[in-house]
């Protein structure tokens, strides 16, 4: 997976799609690749803004001033107007992101309590059997941002460190065989190799979740 570290990233928005899509009043957003999207918002997708602008009404006795693309976005995004762009950097904006990317996202790493499932009925099938040979959700993230395919949206720095993510897979079907292949192989060891988990000594709920994963 590839990381997208909003503490390092500018996106970059055409200035007159932007314009054009304020002016229609309707609710919109932005992606991370800088597109203009408007509802209903396709699975996975990410967004870093989202919201609809309402114009000032205005009459000849007391004329407002237009306001700037910045005053419209929000205080909490950088915004620079560069011609016929508009570039933006987002992440003040992260906690408010969290609640808009959530309901597409694949698994949500923004707590202290960490992963704790999956979006996807099937990966969280496979987390929630793991676990009984502790395969923590941990262990099996790791797992899916080095060998899958996605985007981790992101607030990342080193000092202090911090990190805060969701998760976005590109192809569950791909992930859910990383990772039954993963938990088989390692269940598989253990069983054969460690007395505590020996076919003999499993609990019910382990035998279960052994035969999930194809290893008894």
């Amino acid at each position: 997976m590839k990381k997208f570290n909003l503490f390092k990233e500018i996106i970059t928005v055409n200035r007159q799609e932007l314009l054009n899509a304020i002016n229609t009043t309707k609710e919109f957003a932005i992606n991370i690749k800088g597109k203009i999207k408007f509802a209903p918002f396709a699975d996975k997708e990410i967004l870093i803004y989202k919201g609809a602008h309402t114009p000032q009404a205005t009459n000849a006795l007391t004329p407002t001033k237009p306001k700037t693309l910045n005053e419209i976005l929000g205080d909490n995004y950088q915004v620079v107007e560069d011609d016929d762009r508009v570039l933006l950097k987002a992440f003040s904006n992260w906690q408010e992101l969290i609640k808009v990317n959530t309901p597409r996202a694949s698994y949500d790493d923004t707590t202290g309590d960490g992963v704790d499932k999956f979006a996807n009925a099937a990966l969280e099938d496979i987390g929630w059997n793991a676990t009984e040979f502790d395969i923590s959700y941990r262990n099996l993230v790791e797992i899916l941002e080095t060998e899958c395919s996605g985007t981790l949206l992101c607030i990342e720095q080193e000092e202090p460190y911090q990190f805060s993510g969701l998760g976005f897979l590109a192809d569950d079907e791909e992930a859910q065989k990383v990772l039954f292949t993963y938990c088989h192989e390692k269940i598989k060891k253990m069983i054969q190799e460690n007395p505590l988990y020996s076919k003999d000594n499993l609990s019910d709920d382990e035998e279960e979740a052994a035969e999930f994963f194809k290893c008894l």
